[in-house]
C-alpha cells in the first residue's frame, strides 16, 4: 500500500471530512489536491492499446464541450488540455458527435502545437446531417466523416478511429474493411470499437486488428467483467479504454439527492442512476470509496482511477474534466498504489452493495451492441 507524500494537510483533512457517519446532504465535497503539477513528482508511465503506446491515463475531452452541462469557455478548455499534455498525458479522446463538431475543433486547436507528441482518438457512427439522427456506418459515410474530422483536428492522421456505436444495418466486416482502407492510406493509424459485444469484436478484429475497445467501466459499473468484453480483449491482445471511469462523476462524491442536472444540457439527467432516489440509495457506494480514499491519503476520484489502473496493464482510463485543479487531482491517481490485498478487499466490499439504477436510459441502451 502506498501513502503519497505530496499531499497537504488540508487535503488529508478534506478527505477525512468525507467520512461523516450520517453522510448528510452536501457532506461529500470533492477534495482539491494541493501542490504543483505532476511534473517532477510522478513520471507518467505508458501502456499499450494493441500496438499503440499511450500514457497510462488519457484525457476524455467530451465534457469540456457537451453533454455534462453547459460548454466551458474555449480558452479554459484549451488551457486544461495543454496542461494535461505538459503533465505527460499523450492520449486524448473526442468524437464528431460531441457538440456536435465543436469538441474536435477545440481539441485540434489545443493540441496542434504538440501534435507530434501525442495520440488523438475520435469516432464515427452517428448520422448528424440534416437532423436525421440514428446510426450510419456505411463506408462512404465513414470516409466523409474522417475527412471532416481531419480538418477540425488540424492534422493529417487520426491515431485511433472508433466506431462510436455498432450499426446493425452495416455488417461489421464492411466497417472494418473501410477503416482498413483508411489505414492503408495513412489517414488512420489504428481501429477501435465502442460499446461492442464480444462477437462483434471478434468479427471486426478478423478483418482489421483492433487496437482498443471503449466501454463504460468503473467501480460501480462492471458489465465488461460479466459480458465477456474484457475477456475477449485479453485473449486477442486488444487494449481497453473505460469511459465514465468515475461513474460519470458520481464516484467523486459531489452528487447528492438535491443535485439537479439540466435536462437540456446534461445527458445524465435522463439516466436512472442519476435520479434523486437513486443518488440517495447509492450513497453507501460513496461512503465505501471515501473510506478507502482516507486510508490511501487520496481522494475518492484518485481511488476510483487507481482501481481501474490496477485491473489490467492494457486498461487506459480517460477521465474527463474542464478544470485544471480536477485534472491535477485525477493525475494524482498515479501515486496511489493498490496492492492485491487492497483490490480483494475492495471487490469484496463492493460485492456486498447493490447499485441502484441502470447506467443509461432505454434509448441510449438501444444502441449498445449485445449481439450474442
Amino acid at each position: 500500500m502506498n501513502h503519497p507524500q505530496h499531499r497537504s494537510r488540508r487535503d488529508v483533512l478534506a478527505t477525512a471530512a468525507l467520512l461523516g457517519a450520517a453522510l448528510p446532504p452536501g457532506a461529500m465535497a470533492r477534495a482539491q489536491p494541493g501542490g504543483p503539477a505532476m511534473t517532477g513528482q510522478t513520471a507518467m508511465k505508458t501502456r499499450r492499446l494493441g500496438s499503440l503506446e499511450v500514457s497510462a491515463l488519457g484525457a476524455g475531452c467530451m465534457s469540456i464541450s457537451a453533454n455534462y452541462g453547459p460548454a466551458a469557455r474555449r480558452e479554459q478548455g484549451i488551457a486544461t488540455l495543454r496542461l494535461a499534455h505538459e503533465n505527460g498525458v499523450t492520449f486524448f479522446d473526442t468524437a464528431e458527435v460531441y457538440g456536435p463538431y465543436s469538441n474536435e475543433d477545440l481539441v485540434g486547436e489545443a493540441l496542434q502545437p504538440v501534435r507530434g507528441e501525442l495520440a488523438i482518438a475520435t469516432k464515427f457512427g452517428f448520422e448528424l446531417e440534416d437532423g436525421a439522427g440514428g446510426l450510419n456506418s456505411r463506408p462512404d459515410r465513414i470516409r466523409k466523416v474522417v475527412e471532416a474530422s481531419l480538418k477540425r483536428l488540424r492534422t493529417d492522421r487520426i491515431d485511433l478511429l472508433y466506431q462510436h456505436r455498432v450499426d446493425p444495418a452495416v455488417p461489421i466486416e464492411e466497417v472494418a474493411g473501410a477503416v482498413r482502407d483508411l489505414i492503408r492510406q495513412g489517414k488512420v493509424l489504428h481501429f477501435g470499437l465502442s460499446e461492442a459485444s464480444p462477437r462483434t469484436i471478434r468479427r471486426a478484429h478478423a478483418v482489421q486488428p483492433l487496437a482498443a475497445v471503449q466501454t463504460e467501466y468503473s467501480l460501480m459499473e462492471r458489465d465488461p467483467e460479466r459480458n465477456g468484453v474484457l475477456a475477449v480483449c485479453e485473449e486477442l491482445g486488444i487494449g481497453f479504454v473505460p469511459w465514465g471511469p468515475m461513474g460519470m462523476g458520481f464516484l467523486t462524491g459531489t452528487m447528492q439527492a438535491q443535485t439537479r442536472l439540466d435536462p437540456k444540457l446534461d445527458l445524465r439527467s435522463g439516466f436512472d442512476r442519476f435520479t434523486p432516489a437513486a443518488m440517495v440509495a447509492n450513497q453507501p457506494v460513496i461512503a465505501l470509496v471515501a473510506r478507502f480514499a482516507q486510508r490511501e491519503e487520496a481522494t475518492p476520484s484518485q481511488v476510483a482511477l487507481a482501481w481501474l489502473l490496477a485491473q489490467k496493464p492494457w486498461i487506459v482510463p480517460i477521465p474527463g474534466t474542464r478544470r485544471e485543479d480536477h485534472l491535477r487531482e485525477n493525475l494524482g491517481a498515479l501515486r496511489v498504489d493498490l496492492s492485491a490485498a487492497d483490490l480483494r478487499e475492495m471487490d469484496a466490499a463492493f460485492a456486498a452493495l447493490t447499485i441502484h439504477g441502470g447506467r443509461m436510459n432505454a434509448e441510449q441502451m438501444k444502441v449498445v451492441d449485445t449481439t450474442a
